[in-house]
């Protein structure tokens, strides 16, 4: 009875969505407040039954109700109850209810939220937004039901994916969704401005905040899913260049350079037609991504499904909205003439090559992504483009972006001089220097990769410092002037610390990560680098749903155990499916990371260990650029209902 009733909300939110959809953008072509003001009780209405057809799915899941067909795929008696939770997005029908919520959940914060909004702006986001919501109900509905009962219920469930029994991939999804989701709310920003033919300054300050809580949810989901692959996997990797992976990329490169662009037009009212044209691409990549997870196309070890109706039915959803929205954009772009002029050399000029390095990088990622597909289909060759391409190709963008980045944040608007922005860096530039010539010295092997890393990420980190620093003036009061501080520059400084410190993390990984395969013996030490290791013993442990092998191994360094680690193997036998639980002593500076393989006929088990420089920075980083966003988006200036604030006196503008 609870799945029928949150089938029937399911159907009610598709037909309020239909409603919402064309009575606000009626009523805003002919100025009927009536019908535009419909539009933020459907919204509530709208959120609320979607989220009782999701509350209804959960319910099945927790009381392991096996007549429900989705269940019984996905769940088990035995499986704790975090991931019979979890389960409920651990597959693919599932996963699409959820990212309806989160469509719904973010077109109801609008409607609450939106107070300040002109009522016909307001009208056509919300109505934009539900059509986006109309097909993906459509498609839930008619390919992807998740409330189907079978004709005779089994007695138990088939278990959830092992690799999805794990608390890092419980809450990446949400926290993925939350940010390719979000990111329609930008969407149905630039298509409601473009039907009104408008683009403001006004407009880029509501576009902001939006695009700010996509970009952050979006950069906490990448680092979950990263950090997941990182210990669950055991191959002792952070990012693969994955066809999945890959897909939540490219809208947060895109996202990235929209969030940079909106300021360009709320400051100056520049850049919007480039502005709009970024709204529509995040968003349409988004779908992309859905796509490539949903269609079967492309290969990868994080897809939902490979079902080629459902691929098509994505695709026609992604060419009606991404396509749609490029034409109007055709249409409207003679009445997006940008108003402010600048120079060359100006904070306008440094933002649009923030842009360009982001847009083509998503743009190399993209092409290596999709071109196995292209070289089938239409060459008829299989291709295979790995991580040497992606390193290859993406990492020089990334280089010029930490190069700029410190200059560009201290150039004024309009007009500037490299000369007299450059003056305040010219000791952060030395001893970045420094610091990267410390780091080539160091090293044992001649890879630039390291020196490089280190370089750009004290550039950055102390070049964003001294920016903040800046905007606290001369003479006395600066630490009180510094405290006055918006929150929005101190979100900025914090996020742009964190970029630094993360490539800080990836360069050391990658240039100084020292690996080590043997046959162990029991109770016989063995040295990798400074560290010895010692497996003192393999037990089988029984789980709550698996059986493990676990070797214990002692770490030592100088003689002293520093830790115990426990490598373990799994199977789990509902799933018939095995999975590697690697062992880590994390360390600001290191990882010690070790997995256990098979016994060996001869005698002992196969034992890799890796010694891993600076990784744990790589996921510090990222938290700081998502706390960076919060910090922002808790800034009044930047949230929707709150409008604009002037600064405290003697507290420069961004």
């Amino acid at each position: 009875m609870v799945a029928e009733l949150g089938h029937f909300a399911l159907i009610l939110a598709a037909m309020v969505a239909v409603v919402q959809t064309f009575v606000p953008l009626i009523g805003a072509q002919r100025g009927w407040s009536g019908w535009m003001a419909f539009a933020v009780p459907a919204a509530t209405a709208q959120f609320l039954l979607t989220g009782l057809a999701f509350a209804a799915l959960t319910y099945s899941f927790v009381v392991s109700d096996f007549s429900l067909r989705l269940v019984t795929l996905n769940s088990h008696s035995l499986k704790p109850m975090l991931y019979k939770v979890s389960g409920v997005w651990g597959n693919h029908e599932g996963s699409m209810l959820l990212w309806v919520l989160i469509l719904t959940l973010f077109g109801a914060c609008a409607a609450w939220f939106g107070g300040n909004l002109p009522p016909t702006l307001k009208a056509r986001v919300l109505a934009v937004q539900s059509s986006v919501a109309v097909a993906f109900f459509a498609f839930i509905l008619f390919t992807s039901n998740p409330f189907l009962r079978l004709a005779v219920p089994p007695l138990d469930g088939q278990d959830l994916n092992p690799l999805l029994q794990d608390p890092g991939l419980a809450f990446h999804p949400p926290f993925l969704y939350l940010g390719y989701v979000g990111l329609s709310m930008a969407f149905s920003f630039a298509v409601a401005a473009l039907i009104e033919g408008r683009v403001d300054a006004a407009w880029g300050r509501w576009v902001r905040p939006w695009t700010l809580a996509a970009w952050m949810f979006l950069t906490i989901g990448i680092a979950l899913g990263s950090w997941w692959a990182y210990y669950e996997l055991g191959w002792g990797g952070f990012w693969f260049w994955d066809p999945v992976e890959n897909a939540s990329f490219m809208p947060w490169l895109l996202a990235a350079a929209l969030l940079h662009s909106a300021i360009v037009v709320e400051k100056r009212e520049s850049l919007k037609s480039w502005t709009i044209l970024l709204a529509i691409l995040a968003f349409g990549f988004s779908l992309i991504g859905t796509f490539i997870v949903r269609s079967g196309l492309l290969t990868s070890v994080h897809a939902f499904a490979n079902d080629p109706e459902r691929g098509v039915f994505i695709l026609m959803i992604m060419a009606f909205f991404t396509g749609g929205a490029l034409i109007l954009f055709a249409m409207r772009a003679g009445a997006m003439e940008a108003r402010g002029v600048f120079s060359l050399v100006s904070r306008e000029s440094a933002l649009l090559a923030n842009n360009l390095l982001l847009a083509v990088s998503c743009f190399v990622v993209f092409v290596g992504t999709m071109w196995p597909l292209v070289a089938e289909m239409f060459f008829d060759r299989k291709l295979s483009v790995g991580p040497p391409f992606f390193n290859m190709a993406f990492t020089p963008f990334m280089v010029l972006l930490g190069l700029i980045l410190p200059l560009g944040s201290s150039m004024p608007w309009k007009r500037a001089s490299i000369a007299r922005a450059a003056r305040p860096l010219r000791y952060v530039f030395v001893l970045a220097l420094a610091v990267g010539g410390l780091a080539w010295a160091m090293q044992t092997g001649r890879s630039l990769i390291g020196p490089v890393g280190m370089f750009l990420a004290a550039w950055v980190v102390m070049g964003t410092i001294i920016d903040l620093a800046q905007r606290t003036g001369r003479g006395p009061g600066r630490l009180a002037r510094l405290t006055r501080l918006p929150r929005a520059d101190w979100g900025k400084m914090v996020a742009h610390s964190g970029l630094g410190l993360t490539m800080m993390g990836v360069a050391g990984l990658t240039a100084w990560q020292m690996e080590d395969i043997r046959v162990a013996q029991i109770g016989e030490p063995f040295a990798v680098g400074s560290y010895t290791l010692t497996l003192n013993d393999v037990q089988r442990v029984e789980g709550p749903n698996y059986l493990s092998t676990m070797g214990f191994v002692t770490l030592a360094e100088d003689g002293r155990e520093i830790a115990s680690l426990r490598p373990e193997k799994r199977i789990y036998p509902v799933a018939q499916m095995p999975t590697t639980e690697a062992a880590i002593d994390y360390d600001l500076l290191r990882d010690v990371y070790v997995v256990i393989g098979d016994e060996q006929i001869q005698g002992g088990w196969t034992i890799r260990t890796y010694i891993k420089p600076l990784t744990n920075w790589i996921w510090i980083g990222c938290g700081l650029m998502a706390l960076g966003g919060l910090l922002s988006l808790s800034d009044r200036r930047f949230r929707v209902a709150a409008g604009a604030r002037k600064p405290a006196a003697g507290v420069p503008a961004e």
